[in-house]
């Protein structure tokens, strides 16, 4: 696992504006002891700093001496080397644990972000498009996906344990055509297409900021001491770290394509049937680097969010926006919404999009940096947003779009994608 860039000093200065965000954030966070630790490190820092320039004295002096006094500096430098050494063990012990509280540290998030404990106290900022209604009883996915044969339930489960599913004919096709679909929306604004690994380090999960917190929902390959990702974020977050870019560089926009996987932990329950929650998904996820500053980060998460409302409204798809409050946000979060969309079956939106901004919280965990206009060194800004989730967003694809027959019809900006055809 790598180091951590945190400046501790910073911290210390504004020691009540964290112990409100790991509040508000609800991070198991003892502050007191890190800033302690803190504290103490110093201590010791400069007491061994003070012992080694006295040393370094003694030795420049002994070769000048007289064989007696040049024993007793000897005897009183290695005293010295063995205070040295103390302060050494008392130094590495402490390190440990305050490395450890470091990689706990929240993001402080933006003034204007609602405080709140979880998901239930998050705002809806606008509706776009009316819940759609039916003049018949509509089905639920899964009963539209049996009815046509699109999905096996049944066997794949068999094969591959709980919350797995294998698409099929029509709607495995609708899954590549909506992938095709967004990632040429993405390039045409500009976005560099990038597949990338599922397979990844500790430190890449580390440098994203899903670890610590999230190890209960990620796969881990034990033979291998690696992880299945479940997002590109992770790869991407990390793909430039140690590098040092020049401003000039960014913005850099990444499209990242991967298979994702994550355990559910803990979501038991619920989502049983049909295409939520499973084990194994696929997704396009936008990715931007760009350079520290709140403006620019600001503009960058007004565009990932429009690239994702971009895609529902050509999908002719209702749903709405939220801001995400405190306690739903995640400890790295400058600020952050998700969009929810339509769910006939439930009668409810249903989370499809989750967008990001982080400002320097991941490049200072991943060692991601750039050389400014006037040459100095600083660490970058990461914003993330869903471009599209499959399986997930067919659910309420075929949902919406059903007709009386059972068909699902299909609208005209993807239609191209589909051999034109006007229905599933």
């Amino acid at each position: 696992m790598t180091g951590i860039y945190i400046d501790m000093k910073d911290v210390a200065a504004r020691e009540a504006e964290y112990r409100k965000a790991i509040a508000d954030k609800g991070v198991a966070l003892d502050l007191g002891e890190m800033l302690l630790l803190y504290k103490k490190s110093i201590e010791l820092s400069q007491k061994q700093q003070e012992f080694q320039s006295r040393k370094n004295a003694i030795s420049a002096e002994i070769p000048k001496l007289e064989s007696s006094a040049r024993t007793e500096k000897v005897s009183e430098s290695k005293i010295i080397s063995e205070e040295i050494s103390k302060l050494e063990a008392e130094l590495a012990k402490i390190a440990p644990r305050l490395e450890e509280l470091k990689w706990l540290l929240p993001n402080i998030p933006a003034a204007d972000v609602p405080v709140g404990k979880d998901d239930s106290e998050n705002v809806v900022v606008r509706k776009v498009g009316k819940p759609t209604e039916f003049k018949f009883e509509p089905k639920a996915h899964w009963e539209l996906c049996e009815q046509n044969g699109w999905a096996d339930f049944a066997r794949a489960p068999k094969v591959s344990g709980s919350r797995s599913v294998a698409l099929k004919g029509a709607l495995s096709r609708l899954e590549i055509a909506l992938h095709a679909f967004m990632m040429d929306k993405l390039t045409a604004k500009g976005f560099t297409m990038i597949t990338v690994p599922s397979v990844v380090k500790e430190e890449a999960l580390y440098g994203s900021g899903h670890f610590p917190y999230s190890r209960e929902d990620v796969y881990y390959l034990d033979k291998d001491n690696q992880y299945l990702s479940g997002t590109a974020e992770v790869v991407l977050t990390s793909l430039h770290s140690g590098e040092v870019l020049e401003e000039a560089q960014l913005p850099i926009l990444y499209a990242g394509y991967s298979p994702c996987f994550r355990r559910e932990a803990g979501s038991a329950g619920k989502d049983v049937r049909g295409l939520f929650r499973v084990h194994q998904f696929t997704k396009v996820e936008q990715f931007v680097i760009c350079k520290a500053d709140l403006e620019e980060s600001k503009k960058w998460h007004a565009v990932l969010l429009e690239c994702a409302e971009e895609l529902l409204r050509d999908l002719e798809l209702p749903y709405q926006v939220i801001e995400c409050c405190t306690g739903d946000m995640g400890a790295g979060k400058y600020k952050m919404n998700d969009i929810e969309t339509w769910m006939p079956s439930e009668k409810r939106y249903r989370e499809t999009h989750s967008c990001s901004a982080l400002t320097d919280w991941q490049a200072r965990r991943a060692d991601l940096r750039y050389r400014d206009g006037a040459g100095k060194m600083r660490h970058c800004f990461t914003l993330n947003n869903t471009g599209i989730a499959t399986p997930r967003i067919l659910a309420q694809f075929i949902e919406n779009h059903q007709t009386v027959e059972g068909r699902v019809r299909l609208p005209k900006a993807i239609q191209p994608y589909m051999n034109g055809k006007e229905y599933l």
